[in-house]
Order: structure tokens, then sequence, then C-alpha cells
């Protein structure tokens, strides 16, 4: 049984995450820490992590960037692992976090889907086929229209995925538009649709003569990266100081 400490539980993944692990035999959460201090569901929240006087084996973190700071600072005096969610983080935050991991365990990824993780390993083991093969390799991703940035950070993810599988011979293309000659061989095309409420969709097409190869990745609900989230915070109870990834937790699934 893993002891969890929701922080920005009451937030919508905060609630979300309660919701997934109040279903999970495995789990539980003994705290929350939330700026408002509302007590919406039966565990106690604090509004400041000094305050919370209960013990947790990880913290489970989908709050604001700018309080990401000091809640790693908080784990690391406090010797309790982190899987932290939270997006947007800065250059500097990013130091800051790989600073951290040498003194506690925290598990930071791109991307907290299983799904998505696990789709990384399997297109590392295609690319190992299709690119000695000659087979061209573009990814197509689409977002919800709100989105501010493109590609999205799963895109890029699975890039490297498949360049790194490949001895980083791809360039990655962003834009066709600008020039008019036929495909290089070693272009790694990467496409951004932007619209309506869509949560997540990834293609991956490895092209080829004659036949095309398509993984696929679709998410209907963020949940999903709920649910990762607390695979990962039980992968991450009792490990050593390190930075953890999603691909830890897949293979230590296996």
């Amino acid at each position: 049984m893993v002891n969890i400490i929701m922080h920005g539980c009451n937030g919508r993944m905060g609630q979300m995450i309660t919701g997934i692990v109040a279903d999970d035999p495995n789990s539980r959460i003994v705290a929350g820490v939330d700026i408002t201090g509302e007590k919406k569901n039966d565990y106690p929240v604090f509004t400041s992590l000094e305050d919370c006087n209960v013990k947790g084996d990880v913290v489970i973190d989908f709050g604001n960037a700018s309080a990401v700071d000091h809640l790693l600072d908080w784990c690391v005096a406090n010797q309790i692992p982190c899987v932290e969610c939270t997006t947007g983080l800065t250059e500097e935050q990013i130091k800051h976090l790989e600073d951290c991991a040498g003194k506690v365990a925290i598990l930071k990824s791109a991307n907290m889907s299983l799904g998505i993780n696990v789709l990384m390993k399997l297109l590392a083991e295609a690319t190992g086929v299709f690119a000695d093969a000659g087979f061209d390799i573009e990814i197509v991703e689409k977002h919800h229209r709100m989105k501010l940035d493109a590609p999205s950070g799963t895109a890029l993810a699975l890039a490297d995925a498949i360049n790194e599988a490949a001895g980083n011979q791809y360039d990655y293309v962003y834009d066709r538009s600008q020039v008019r000659q036929k495909r290089g061989s070693k272009e790694l095309g990467i496409s951004a649709v932007r619209g309506g409420t869509i949560v997540g969709d990834h293609d991956v097409i490895f092209a080829g003569t004659d036949e095309v190869i398509t993984f696929s990745h679709r998410v209907y609900s963020r949940a999903v990266f709920g649910k990762g989230a607390v695979e990962a915070a039980k992968f991450l109870m009792g490990k050593p100081a390190g930075h953890y990834t999603m691909k830890d937790v897949v293979e230590g699934a296996e």
C-alpha cells in the first residue's frame, strides 16, 4: 500500500486522481495540499506543505508551476519521493529538479500515459526494422484548439525515441510549405493539428514502398494521465535518489 500526499488536490487533476485512488486497493491518499484549504474528500487538506503533519510515502504533484521549486526542496528535506506532473516548467526549474533528483527519487516524464510510454518502446523496436528498410517516418499529432505549443511535447518524445533507436540520423521537419523539393530520406516529419476539444491523438506512420504501418494512440480522457501518475507513485515508493521516467515504470512492470 502506497500512502500518497496529493499536492494540488483540489484542482481538476487532483480530484481526478482522488477518484482513481478510491478504486485502487494498493494506494490511498492520506493528505492533500491546496492553497484553497477546502476539504472536498475524506482526507485532510492543508494550505501549505509546512502545515502537513501526515506522513506519506510519495507526493504526486499536479499543482501550479510557480510552486514546484518549493515542493522539490520540501521533498528533499523530508526525503519523500515525488511524482512531478506539473507542466510548463522553466529551464531553471528543470535544472533544479535534476539537482534535487540527486538527493531524492523524482519521476518526471513528458507524458504520464502508460500507453504512450509502451508505444515509445514499440517504436524503438519498429525503427530497428523499418529505418534500415528505407521507410519514411512521419508523426501527426492532434490536440484541442486551446493548446498553445506545437508540436506537442509527446510528439517530440515519440520522435526522440525513434531517432535514438536509429542512431540520431534523422532531422526533424515541421513545415514543408517554404520549400519545393522531394522529401529527404533522413527527414522525420512532425505535423500538428489544432481543433475542437481533442484531448490528444498521435499517429506515427512508417511509409514504405507499397505498404504503410501506422501506430496510433488516442486519449479520450485526461484520466489516463492520472492513472499513470498513480502507477508511477507505486513504482517510486522506496526507490533511491535519481531521476526516473515512465519508461522505468513500464520496464518495471515487465
